[in-house]
């Protein structure tokens, strides 16, 4: 079935190349970062010599100037790859944002031409030991001083947070009140914690971070003080929107993958897709995954026409990254004993579809969004 997508010759021209990046550039290489903790700062720079990052930020900073369709192609992409390590959509797609719609002339010329050159890797900073998705728990503190912030406390589960050059922080400035400020590497008071250790997603750098009287200048505050609660809530659509992509695509790979091994494995002196049982599972979860693509793409167009309600993006996300696990921890058994075995991309796709349901907002917290959004 056709698309609803208005994907053109140069959107598919920029597939080829992002498609080019990840199998020669990306996956190669994956094995070797999941041992080590994190990809190499090298990628970065391939892929901003390539042109995959900040696409849709204007060129007068760096970027491509181009639709967000090219990201959407990017995402996708890097889902049907397999590619868990180098999260190029994290920095695209959630955390650029934030400089293009709040920073200041004078800030995005500082930073966002590193962002698209990849010599400047970003993070963004919400999550604490004792705040994740209620975020006015957080402790964090930044307090005001003649031309700077003072900051400290801790954050957790940071994605880049060994790599990141530039770390988008989320501060208590007062009571009720929270800001954005931008903290860079090497300023005094900033230190990295341990790599997290997590059960999938292991080539990504997950890391605490510590601020110890941190000295931010007041030029790193992103947008106006005290508006950092409303900044977050108003660009939380977007990257679960991107992570809703990413899951639909993830699926397509995973099912893809299976229906090879189906036509190929054989049980009982005929090959294992034959059996009517597997055949109408893979016809259930084919039909599920087209449904749910079908969705994403009205969302995608949703989102291009500044149309796109927290409500539907929350939609998007919670229903996508569930049939995700469900369909791969599906199609892994089907592989018997060998989806068990980590050689096969099925046993890492399943472990890495695991946190899906959970960052950027869990499926409960999604539900109750979309709740709220119904008045009740």
């Amino acid at each position: 079935m056709k698309r609803a997508l208005p994907f053109t010759d140069e959107h598919n021209q920029f597939r080829e190349m992002a498609k080019k990046f990840y199998d020669t550039e990306v996956m190669p290489q994956h094995e070797k970062w999941e041992k080590e903790g994190k990809v190499s700062r090298e990628i970065w720079k391939k892929a901003g010599d390539f042109g995959l990052l900040c696409p849709d930020v204007s060129d007068e900073f760096g970027g491509g100037g181009v639709d967000f369709l090219y990201n959407v192609a990017l995402i996708e992409e890097t889902a049907r790859a397999g590619n868990s390590g180098f999260f190029i959509s994290l920095h695209n797609d959630i955390n650029i944002p934030y400089f293009v719609e709040y920073a200041t002339p004078e800030q995005k010329k500082r930073w966002l031409p590193g962002c698209a050159a990849g010599t400047t890797i970003s993070a963004i900073a919400m999550t604490e030991p004792g705040a994740g998705s209620d975020l006015k728990s957080m402790r964090t503190t930044a307090v005001e001083k003649d031309d700077h912030f003072l900051v400290n406390g801790q954050k957790t589960f940071i994605s880049n947070g060994q790599l990141a050059d530039i770390v988008i922080t989320a501060c208590k400035t007062g009571e009720g009140s929270i800001s954005l400020l931008v903290i860079e590497a090497g300023m005094k008071g900033f230190e990295r914690g341990r790599n997290l250790e997590k059960i999938g997603l292991k080539a990504q750098d997950t890391s605490e971070l510590h601020f110890t009287d941190v000295k931010v200048p007041k030029e790193n505050l992103i947008g106006r003080k005290g508006q950092g609660f409303r900044y977050l809530m108003q660009k939380l659509p977007r990257e679960r929107l991107a992570l809703g992509i990413a899951a639909v695509e993830s699926t397509f790979a995973v099912q893809d993958m299976t229906l090879k091994y189906l036509k190929e494995r054989e049980a009982f002196g005929k090959k294992i897709g034959t059996f009517q049982h597997i055949r109408f599972q893979m016809a259930e979860m084919r039909t599920e995954a087209e449904m749910s693509r079908a969705f994403v793409d009205q969302a995608v167009l949703a989102f291009m026409r500044g149309e796109l309600t927290t409500a539907e993006a929350s939609m998007v996300k919670w229903y996508s990254t569930e049939m995700q696990k469900r369909h791969t921890d599906q199609c892994l058994q089907f592989f018997g004993g060998y989806g068990y075995m980590m050689e096969y991309p099925i046993a890492r796709a399943y472990i890495d579809a695991r946190i899906q349901t959970i960052y950027a907002g869990t499926t409960e917290i999604m539900k109750e969004i979309i709740g709220r959004s119904l008045g009740l």
